[in-house]
């Protein structure tokens, strides 16, 4: 389950389950993954139910309490929407999941203090090694900021003062196993000595954002040119 950050609090709480389907030891194998999940905007006072259909990892076909039938995502998923959404029973027994499933499961969460949760991320900064093989002269740096909850968060790229948005690439927050967060957020850059870059960090967990000073050293672009000759030797062999 996660959290997503909303103006107002939203949370989801998720069930899943995977099974793999085989034909023969030497076929490919295909799996299936149910996802029910529940949302909650403000606690309870709005609530809305999703049943999630997935094959190979991509969603084929899903029920919606907010529409109250099933939508069909890709052509293999039309069939089955079509064929559950002519099953009244069916269909009156997922929109009852709202009131029978999500808004009991809610009560606990709350009870085990899930919603106010808050954790304070930590961040690093290092810099890529530089391969000769590339293209250009410009340098890679990362900014790791890890060990967050929930999962929103705005990390920017400062240079001198001056903020750089142009060469700023993010990845998606990704979930660790305790219930917290990461994400990396790159800027590609010609690195010089006495420049100064700041990776910025706000989250809800802090009361002023998060300031982590880089600077560029000399003692940076040996063991650039060092991991380049380990990383060169160890392909060569």
């Amino acid at each position: 389950s996660g959290f997503l950050g909303l103006s107002v609090l939203q949370l989801l709480l998720i069930l899943q389950f995977d099974t793999t389907y085989s034909d023969s030891p030497l076929s490919v194998d295909y799996v299936f993954t149910y996802r029910g999940e529940c949302h909650y905007m403000n606690g309870t006072q709005k609530v809305r139910s999703l049943d999630r259909y997935f094959y190979n990892q991509e969603e084929f076909v899903y029920f919606d309490s907010d529409v109250g039938y099933f939508i069909a995502k890709t052509e293999f998923g039309r069939p089955d929407a079509e064929y559950w959404n002519k099953n009244k029973d069916f269909i009156e027994q997922l929109k009852a999941e709202v009131q029978a499933i999500c808004i009991p499961n809610y009560g606990t969460a709350e009870n085990s203090g899930i919603p106010g949760r808050r954790v304070k991320p930590t961040a690093k900064v290092s810099l890529m090694p530089h391969y000769e093989e590339s293209n250009t002269d410009l340098q890679l740096l990362v900014c790791n900021v890890f060990g967050y909850y929930p999962s929103k968060t705005e990390v920017k790229w400062y240079r001198n003062g001056q903020e750089e948005t142009a060469q700023v690439v993010s990845t998606e927050p990704f979930q660790n196993g305790d219930w917290t967060f990461q994400v990396l957020v790159m800027l590609e850059t010609d690195v010089k000595k006495g420049d100064v870059f700041t990776c910025e960090v706000h989250h809800i967990s802090l009361e002023t954002p998060m300031r982590i000073d880089w600077r560029p050293q000399i003692s940076d672009s040996a063991k650039s040119k060092m991991a380049t000759g380990i990383f060169g030797f160890v392909l060569g062999a």
